[in-house]
């Protein structure tokens, strides 16, 4: 238990760090010159590159037998991220502070699961990452409430111009880098439980000896992860709804997102296991589609709350199912080739997803990404409940 606890805290801390700044990434971009094209690079390269590195970290950590180094250096990441985010002055240094935290995150994650996995007796391993889960989540939703403290204590109006929020910006990540620091701290207590079994070959994805409805599978969910842009986008379609809204109340529709996810989380979990994993993410990437239209169409700032809410809802009812459903779909000797695969196609797909949605953006108006997003995301569903 005593891992459990400990990469919990670590978690919760560096989560803190993390919301505290990144839903302000967007308008911090803005603030010094760069448009949503320039936005859509930034986080497609971010969000690609971690999840591409989670299918390898884990064969590293297998291959060293070592759990502890991995996930404390990709923790550490983190801190080093904030701190080039600080002395950004163009979106460069933007997204080299993004790069380097994400690059973090792609190698911490495998490590760090396995050391929850492999510290907790095997009938207790659902609710050893639940808890894991409960305060990564808690972190995140303490770290936006902290972000607003930060921000209201500049007293800014609203009619303050993004330019006028920079210093605000570099205080709000200075405070992040005490969690970020302290999160790495709170993990060299932790014990290694590294026992992996030598393997001298990469992970091998072959995809002609995978199911036909796992390849099909596959790929809708790589048609909708093309729909599926960075949040940011969210958030700056939030900020363009009325001209005079601030910050601190597109950083509320945020918290309330985070809120809804986290209460929903596990209700979902259970629904998951009564009506089936196949209905549920069909009904899931049809209801994203309609919330994605939501936002290309929404003209009034409090339809906004109804929008995040239900967006939280999409979050809470489909995280975690496909790869409950890539499992359920994969035979025996062909699951951790099939998640692999399932997770490369994800990373490669994140980076067009961003790159199209700021260049929608920037060519199109504020709501093409969501209009494409969200036939994307219907479209993909009906792909599931034919091939399923």
């Amino acid at each position: 238990m005593w891992n459990i606890i400990i990469t919990g805290i670590g978690s919760l801390l560096t989560d803190i760090s993390t919301e505290m700044f990144y839903p302000l990434i967007s308008f911090y971009l803005l603030a010094l010159g760069a448009g949503p094209s320039i936005l859509g690079f930034v986080e497609g390269i971010a969000e690609s590159l971690a999840s591409l590195l989670k299918v390898y970290s884990g064969y590293i950590s297998d291959k060293v037998q070592k759990r502890k180094p991995l996930a404390i250096l990709g923790y550490s990441f983190s801190s080093i991220g904030k701190i080039i985010l600080y002395f950004a002055s163009n979106w460069v240094g933007i997204f080299l502070g993004r790069f380097i935290d994400r690059f973090g995150k792609g190698i911490r994650t495998a490590p760090r699961d396995a050391i929850i996995a492999e510290s907790s007796p095997e009938k207790e391993r659902g609710k050893s990452f639940g808890i894991h889960r409960a305060m990564d989540t808690l972190g995140a939703t303490l770290g936006i409430i902290l972000s607003i403290y930060v921000i209201k204590t500049f007293n800014l109006t609203e009619t303050s111009s993004l330019k006028e929020y920079i210093p605000v910006f570099k205080s709000v990540i200075l405070v992040s880098l005490i969690p970020a620091i302290l999160g790495v701290g709170i993990l060299l207590l932790l014990r290694e439980t590294g026992r992996g079994i030598q393997n001298k070959n990469l992970p091998r994805w072959e995809w002609k000896k995978l199911d036909p409805k796992l390849r099909a599978f596959l790929i809708f969910t790589f048609i909708f992860t093309l729909g599926n842009s960075s949040n940011q986008f969210l958030l700056l379609r939030a900020k363009t709804i009325e001209e005079n809204i601030n910050i601190v109340s597109v950083l509320s529709l945020y918290l309330l997102y985070n809120v809804i996810y986290a209460l929903f989380s596990y209700p979902a979990g259970f629904v998951s296991d009564k009506i089936g994993r196949k209905k549920l993410l069909v009904l899931g990437y049809l209801f994203y589609g309609l919330v994605y239209l939501g936002f290309a169409m929404v003209r009034n700032f409090n339809t906004l709350w109804y929008l995040f809410a239900l967006y939280g809802l999409y979050i809470a009812f489909t995280e975690g199912v496909e790869k409950a459903l890539i499992s359920d779909l994969a035979p025996p000797d062909t699951k951790a080739t099939a998640i692999g695969l399932h997770a490369t196609l994800v990373g490669i797909g994140l980076f067009p997803a961003s790159l199209l949605a700021g260049f929608l953006w920037s060519y199109f108006g504020p709501q093409a990404p969501f209009y494409v997003g969200g036939f994307l995301g219907i479209f993909a569903s009906i792909g599931l409940m034919c091939i399923l």
